[in-house]
């Protein structure tokens, strides 16, 4: 399917701007199909970035009109998305099981496993195709795939291998989503937007970790788990919506990539030369796969040490939730990612997950839930908008698909380490083993850094700004 967009005539308002051969980051000219001329002969694409005034503010990038639609369509559809997570552990625990945790982990593998095996390949795919377009197609599979589960659950001819195939069909077309919406956000914004944009999207996301859960909870109360899900697969409509609204004249697409130099093993290439991205996925794949493992941790310390019950456990997961919303908005005022930032935010997440090992009490380990929140958060913005910034726009779905996969798949191996470990040592040997885990990843970031700072002066570059060198 050629899902290359039609090139739209040049508005009169606009005059062409010359595009320079590399942009600040390094990476080439824009070589997406030049707009006429007044005289009929090919000329340079207007950047549409042209005359955007610096960023102003903590929702600098909701002025940009295409990124605005992208913004509320996400959290209507990341509303739905919580609410669906909710609603379907309740269906596999109460209707289709009595209560067995083995199943409802078993779903939960069938939706990472597609994303495990085949986002590296999506990567490649991205970068091939028309971004806006590809979303619309994920959005519509993700979208038809909870319309059945929803009309199987409220016509009540539901069974559990029915959720089976439709979380693997939902992991497959997830796969495929994510790349894709991680490096479509540079093509909406202007690089000094950036920061502020992945930061935005991160508010987006925890407004909707925090809202989606509790109407989940009221919509089941009152009419059960059917309208529940009905309503995540009417969210994807905003979504669509959203992507369907937008300019393409106000998009600045990346250069497609061809030939060889699109596939797999050509982004893998390319990092491996990068160490500044391999460094960034290393600290990331230290925080996703043994600090982020809140699930297990959060549940030993409710049940075992402080004995609070389901509503007090509950109540973690909303401070936390407090804490990473709050890092969102704090990232999202950010000018520009800068390693040091990234790196002392990561060493504050390892004093905060020693300080949460040690709590005596419950209500001083809810206030360092707070601390833990945001600073995971701010490695994480930073960490993604550090790598979209220093990737080559023909390289970035790659890439940005291997750093998914890194955040991700560590899950995998860290989760059952973090669980042997509380059943052998008892649970807050379970946080300190995740301390231990970032704080080692925080000694490797200082060793390489000051190497690439080393080398840097000896070539005579400028590395004083603290951001990752190119």
């Amino acid at each position: 399917m050629n899902f290359r967009l039609m090139t739209l005539a040049r508005r009169p308002s606009r005059a062409p701007v010359e595009t320079p051969a590399e942009s600040a980051t390094g990476a080439p000219a824009d070589t997406s199909p030049a707009t006429p001329s007044a005289s009929g002969q090919p000329g340079p694409r207007p950047d549409p970035f042209d005359g955007v005034p610096a960023p102003r503010g903590l929702f600098a990038a909701l002025t940009l009109f295409n990124y605005r639609h992208f913004f509320f369509g996400a959290l209507l559809s990341n509303i739905g998305l919580w609410m669906f997570r909710v609603a379907q552990d309740w269906l596999v625990l109460t209707v289709l099981t009595d209560n067995s945790a083995v199943q409802l982990g078993l779903i939960t593998g069938l939706q990472f496993l597609p994303i495990l095996l085949l986002t590296a390949y999506a990567g490649a795919v991205a970068d091939r195709f028309d971004k806006r377009r590809m979303l619309m197609v994920t959005q519509t599979g993700l979208g038809l795939v909870a319309l059945v589960q929803a009309i199987l659950v409220l016509t009540g001819t539901v069974e559990l291998w029915h959720v089976y195939v439709l979380a693997s069909l939902s992991g497959v077309a997830t796969a495929f989503d994510a790349p894709a919406r991680q490096s479509f956000v540079s093509e909406m914004v202007p690089e000094s937007h950036l920061v502020n944009a992945v930061g935005l999207n991160s508010t987006s996301f925890n407004m909707s970790r925090l809202l989606g859960p509790g109407l989940a909870g009221l919509i089941i109360g009152a009419w059960g788990v059917g309208p529940a899900i009905l309503i995540n697969a009417l969210s994807y409509l905003a979504m669509l919506l959203a992507l369907a609204r937008m300019d393409p004249a106000r998009l600045r697409p990346a250069p497609r990539s061809m030939g060889r130099g699109g596939s797999v093993r050509a982004g893998l290439a390319y990092v491996s030369k990068r160490p500044d991205i391999m460094l960034v996925l290393f600290i990331v794949f230290m925080l996703g796969t043994f600090g982020l493992n809140f699930q297990v941790t959060n549940a030993l310390m409710a049940t075992e040490v402080f004995r609070v019950g389901p509503e007090g456990y509950g109540l973690m997961g909303t401070v936390q939730g407090i804490g990473t919303l709050a890092g969102a908005l704090i990232a999202a005022n950010r000018k520009k990612p800068r390693m040091m930032v990234l790196v002392g935010a990561l060493a504050g997440f390892t004093v905060g997950m020693v300080g949460l090992a040690l709590s005596p009490t419950y209500a001083l380990y809810l206030v360092l839930l707070i601390v833990v929140g945001v600073t995971a958060l701010t490695v994480m913005t930073s960490a993604n908008a550090t790598v979209q910034l220093s990737t080559d726009p023909m390289m970035r779905g790659r890439v940005m698909a291997l750093y998914m996969l890194v955040f991700m798949g560590g899950t995998p191996i860290g989760a059952p380490v973090v669980g042997w470990v509380g059943e052998m040592f008892g649970a807050r040997a379970t946080l300190g083993a995740g301390a231990v885990a970032t704080g080692l990843a925080v000694v490797v970031a200082i060793v390489v850094l000051a190497r690439m700072r080393r080398r840097a002066a000896a070539e005579g570059a400028d590395a004083s700004d603290g951001t990752i060198a190119s």
